[in-house]
């Protein structure tokens, strides 16, 4: 099958968080299964991303912008003109679709809120070529730009995500939304996401040692997006609360923030921090990516996500791939997979995670029956089954085109 992904943002740009991980699994798994993958994404700087990452494949000049081949995947990375935060305006997707959109199959399109979907929805629905919408968890709006995100429902989200032929959740809290949203039941596929760990996790020791955190202290690590939605602010408050707790003398727990700044969150919890007198034990990173944020994943002692709302929760995965006990809220959809066998599930409020993070780092045998669970888990997350249930829908789809 030729196949056409179309998302805002992909490798090598991962401080967009999970989406670019997400859909390059899935891109490459299906080359590997002997498939036709092109991606069609924004141009968020290849040529100055090239320069900085040693080793990174050199893009090459394409009639629609910058084009990059890696395993079994060619990239297209349309010219960006503007911007506003993650959504781009690229005037070269219209010569794009008019040239190459009757050459594919069948057309995946991840994420809302952005004009690529959009148009590109558009245009298969114009040469009937079957696309699957894939929202990853963006369908509620919530926390920002509530009113310019409903306006986009309006204007465009409905008209695509009526037209698609699936529409892919990745748990069974993004179904339901999606369910009470006015979606088709019958349209929706469940398909949930995997974990793609390298094939030797690095030694421990390096991550804290960039942030001087001591050998002895526990470590408490958050990475993803320093967002209002993913809630950094309510893990630094249940984390304030353990200097009433025999982890408060200021050795034994630590808290690492890895991540990209959104709306100011990394100056407010700066400034928390400071007013909870906790900055010799709250450290702030840049986004890690690679080796680099595997080591971050080995040197921590619990992970935490704690989310308004997760369609999935890639990066609690990926640190159970690691062999790293988790906290997640109940907000996130993979907290059912990883309840009591790999992690904590919490209601998203301080009380509750101040209580989780109480357990962990108080009770060795609870934490050891965690870490042992990893393997358990993460095994479960491979990313063999949601490829091939991806490959039964992009077959039945283009079937149907066919016939």
């Amino acid at each position: 099958m030729r196949i056409l992904n179309v998302t805002q943002s992909y490798a090598p740009f991962f401080e967009f968080g999970g989406p670019p991980v997400k859909v390059r699994a899935l891109a490459e798994g299906m080359a590997r299964r002997g498939h036709e993958v092109t991606v069609l994404t924004a141009d968020w700087g290849m040529v100055e991303r090239v320069k900085e990452g040693p080793g990174e494949q050199p893009a090459q000049p394409g009639a629609f912008g910058k084009t990059q081949v890696v395993n079994g995947v060619t990239a297209i990375y349309l010219p960006t003109w503007l911007h506003f935060r993650a959504a781009s305006w690229n005037p070269a997707l219209g010569r794009y679709l008019r040239a190459r959109l009757s050459g594919f199959d069948v057309v995946h399109i991840f994420g809302l809120y952005d004009f690529l979907g959009p148009r590109v929805a558009a245009e298969c629905r114009k040469k009937e070529i079957p696309y699957v919408v894939e929202p990853i968890g963006m369908f509620v709006p919530i926390v920002r730009n509530i009113r310019l995100k409903k306006l986009y429902h309006r204007v465009w989200g409905s008209e695509m995500l009526d037209g698609a032929s699936a529409i892919v959740a990745t748990a069974e809290q993004e179904r339901a939304e999606l369910i009470a949203g006015g979606v088709a039941q019958d349209k929706i596929r469940l398909r949930r996401n995997g974990v793609d760990a390298p094939a030797s996790l690095p030694p421990r020791g390096k991550f804290r040692e960039r942030l001087k955190v001591p050998d002895q202290a526990k470590l408490i690590l958050y990475l993803g997006r320093l967002s209002q939605k993913k809630s950094p602010d309510l893990l630094l408050r249940a984390f304030g609360r353990l200097q009433h707790s025999p982890y408060g003398d200021g050795t034994n727990a630590h808290l690492a923030f890895v991540g990209p700044d959104e709306t100011g969150m990394k100056a407010k919890l700066v400034g928390d921090t400071e007013s909870l007198g906790a900055s010799a034990r709250v450290h702030f990173s840049e986004p890690l990516t690679g080796t680099a944020k595997w080591e971050a994943y080995r040197d921590a002692d619990v992970f935490v996500l704690p989310s308004q709302n997760e369609n999935f929760g890639n990066t609690a995965a990926e640190a159970v791939a690691a062999g790293t006990p988790v906290i997640v809220t109940d907000q996130c959809g993979i907290a059912p997979l990883l309840k009591d066998v790999a992690g904590l599930v919490v209601r998203h409020n301080e009380e509750d995670l101040w209580n989780a993070l109480l357990r962990l780092l108080q009770n060795g045998h609870l934490w050891e029956q965690l870490h042992e669970g990893c393997a358990r888990a993460a095994s479960a997350m491979s990313w063999e089954e949601p490829l091939r249930e991806m490959e039964m829908i992009y077959s039945l789809l283009a079937r149907l085109r066919k016939s």
